[in-house]
């Protein structure tokens, strides 16, 4: 964009690929989304593996191939497994190299459905260095205690947050921190009072705004982004992510039909329609929890 902000997804082959690729439900929700369809044209994808690479340039999207070498990131990885793990690293590494290169950005994974626009919602008087989604929202937005989730989150280019993510990926290599996710790295890194030290002004995003699976928006009509956080595997995201875009579907056809009847071009409060239940991801759990009993 014009102020060097941009978006950026990573994917790889087990999101290109099956009867509903998770891609194409990302994609979907910024054509169904209210005034998101343009972001499109701000949105980076980073593939992780050649298949993956070649779907996104086949959609004319824009596209940039990320080599590791000696490592497939081309399928799917299981919450939690060594190969997640890296993965989540890999990917710390290069927003700390977008960084570097001046340039602020949301990132997003694939599994977030854009139904509005969050740059609405996200303050542009650039006092915040970052601003990050949140699996459970506490008492207010300033609150060190609130669950944060790195899958959705925005980052200011400054001198301060580009030191943070060097920081932060060389912190995988901290006896401290074996066997952690970037995730938990992070919120440890806040907790004890680092971001602090540093100057940093972060925010936590509200889940009534920024919803996910672990904390549906009670407010139906308010919601920008929804997570399919809290779910394990891929196939269950996807057919409880087909859900949420039914849904928001129901609700367009309601505001839409209230402005035809003109009783008033609000959304707020909406009764009439809530989401689905979140059967599949819940289901993915199973096998998973009673492993670890």
């Amino acid at each position: 964009m014009k102020n060097k902000t941009l978006i950026v997804a990573i994917l790889n082959k087990a999101y290109v690929e099956g009867d509903k690729p998770m891609l194409d439900l990302f994609l979907d929700s910024f054509w169904l989304g209210e005034d998101t369809q343009f972001l499109i044209n701000h949105l980076l994808l980073v593939a992780m593996d050649q298949i993956a690479y070649d779907r996104c340039m086949f959609l004319r999207l824009h596209c940039y191939r990320l080599v590791t070498d000696g490592v497939d990131f081309g399928e799917e990885k299981l919450y939690m497994s060594h190969d997640f793990i890296n993965m989540m690293w890999r990917r710390t590494l290069f927003l700390a190299d977008v960084l570097q290169r001046g340039y602020s950005f949301i990132f997003t994974d694939i599994d977030v459905m854009w139904l509005r626009n969050p740059f609405l919602r996200i303050p542009q008087n650039e006092t915040d260095d970052m601003e990050i989604s949140c699996d459970k929202f506490g008492t207010n937005q300033w609150c060190r205690n609130n669950l944060i989730n790195t899958g959705f989150y925005f980052v200011r280019s400054n001198n301060k947050t580009i030191y943070l993510f060097n920081k932060w990926y060389i912190s995988k290599n901290n006896t401290k921190y074996t066997g952690m996710k970037e995730q938990d790295v992070l919120k440890s890194m806040i907790q004890d009072g680092e971001f602090k030290e540093l100057g940093l002004k972060v925010s936590f995003l509200n889940t009534l705004y920024f919803s996910g699976f672990c904390q549906n928006s009670k407010r139906f009509g308010l919601v920008t982004t929804v997570h399919a956080n809290c779910c394990r595997t891929i196939n269950a995201k996807v057919v409880d992510l087909m859900a949420v875009l039914r849904d928001w579907k129901k609700l367009k056809d309601v505001i839409v039909g209230r402005k035809k009847k003109k009783r008033g071009s609000s959304n707020e409060g909406i009764g009439v329609i809530g989401w689905s239940e979140h059967k599949a991801c819940y289901n993915s759990w199973r096998g998973f929890n009673e492993s670890l009993a």
